[in-house]
This record gives C-alpha cells, structure tokens and sequence, in this order.
C-alpha cells in the first residue's frame, strides 16, 4: 500500500523512534519533519501546513497533549496520530485515551512494528477523503 506524498510532522524525545518513524515513512515517499519537544513542533506549526502530525504524549518542554490541542487550533485539517510508552506516574494506555479525547484521530502503544505504524497512520488519514490509500 502507498499513500499520496505527505508532509508529516513527528514529536518525540527518544531519538530512535524519530528515526524509526523517518526512516519508514521517508520509504513511502513521504516528507518528514522530525523534533523532540511540543515546544519545537509549535515552531514548525507556524512555518509548515502539515498533513499528519505524529506525537509522542510524554514529552519535555510541552508534552504531546498541549501539541495536540495546537494542532487542532492552528490547523484543523491536519490528522494526528498520538503514540506513548507511559511514563513514571502514567500508564501509556491511560496517556492514548487521553489523547484520543484531546482530538487525535488515532493512538498507537511503544513499542510498536512498521505495520502497526502504517496501521495507525492509515485510522489517523482516514477521516481526510483527500488522502486515500493506493493499492
């Protein structure tokens, strides 16, 4: 499966995820934008119109929420996809279901596979007809 060209903005603090989620997205054809705090992504937020944004929830300077709340401000269009191991205090089911009650249109549990990501990507596009999976 293949999707349009898109430019996806990715917020996460652990290096490895980031370049995970570049590395298999970047495969598709697609641009990525890669940061790790909400404080950065709101810095591209200004700069960037951007299809999909992928956020960690537990993040440094900002976590994935107050991302998520801006997003769905600054650019309603924009499809979210929120992913979270938990925290210390937070178990990351409990951080996913909040996340999904702040607007992300889909949650994905660390640790996950290239499938589950494309898996994820695909609930969080669906609500936007414009970008279809071709087959």
């Amino acid at each position: 499966m293949k999707l349009k060209p898109l430019l996806v903005l990715v917020a996460d603090d652990e290096a490895h995820i980031c370049a995970l989620l570049s590395l298999w997205l970047g495969e598709l054809g697609h641009a990525v934008k890669l940061v790790a705090s909400a404080k950065e992504a709101a810095g591209l937020l200004l700069q960037h119109q951007f299809d999909l944004v992928v956020t960690d929830v537990l993040m440094p300077e900002g976590d994935g929420l107050d991302l998520i709340a801006q997003v769905r401000h600054a650019q309603p269009s924009a499809c979210i996809l929120a992913i979270s191991g938990g925290g210390r205090y937070i178990p990351g089911d409990n951080c996913l279901k909040i996340a999904m009650e702040m607007g992300a249109h889909a949650a994905l549990m660390k640790p996950f596979n290239r499938e589950q990501l494309l898996a994820g990507v695909e609930k969080a596009l669906a609500p936007q007809s414009k970008l279809v999976w071709e087959r």
